[in-house]
């Protein structure tokens, strides 16, 4: 008896958060969503060892991340002080004004009411969702920063890779620098 082989589904993409650290002793945490966790994996190892890296083993590093809920809210013609009393009331923890945007920063358990909150209010965030938020940041000098940043680079090009998250304080003279 013969029996004709057949394809297997393809499997669907799962999630894979890896750390480690990159030159310099600053903290990174990549997510990744694939459907070849070898193949990523390979592929984040090889950046860091490119770059003077070590990538760590799975929640070495995740203590020095707080997962937060971000909004970004165009505020142009809205009562700051209106939103931000309800907002608090949501549970929202910080909020910053940059212009015309406002971001909100709120836990990860507050997510649902600030995002309903916002929705009753009829306010459609720009952007949301949920971010690594370091607890303390690491400054470098600017030709250091910068070779941690190319590297950085280089793991948000690879398709796998949906975050990047890493604790390097860009100061103003990183920024400067950068322009």
């Amino acid at each position: 008896v013969i029996t004709k082989a057949t394809a297997s589904e393809p499997e669907s993409p799962i999630e894979t958060p890896l750390e480690g650290y990159a030159p310099h002793g600053i903290a990174i945490f990549v997510e990744c969503l694939t459907d070849n966790n070898n193949r990523t994996v390979a592929s984040v190892r090889s950046a860091f060892n490119k770059y003077g890296g070590n990538l760590g083993t799975n929640g070495s590093l995740s203590f020095l991340f707080d997962r937060k809920g971000i909004f970004t809210i165009n505020n142009e013609g809205l009562s700051l002080e209106e939103i931000e009393l309800e907002m608090i009331d949501a549970g929202a923890e910080d909020f910053e004004i940059d212009g015309d945007t406002l971001t909100i920063t709120c836990a990860k358990d507050d997510f649902g009411s600030v995002s309903r909150k916002l929705a009753e209010m009829g306010i459609e965030p720009e952007e949301s969702g949920l971010k690594r938020i370091p607890n303390d940041t690491k400054k470098l000098d600017v030709e250091s920063a910068k070779k941690v940043l190319k590297f950085i680079e280089t793991l948000e090009d690879d398709d796998d890779i949906q975050n990047v998250y890493h604790n390097l304080e860009m100061t103003d003279e990183l920024a400067k620098a950068l322009e």
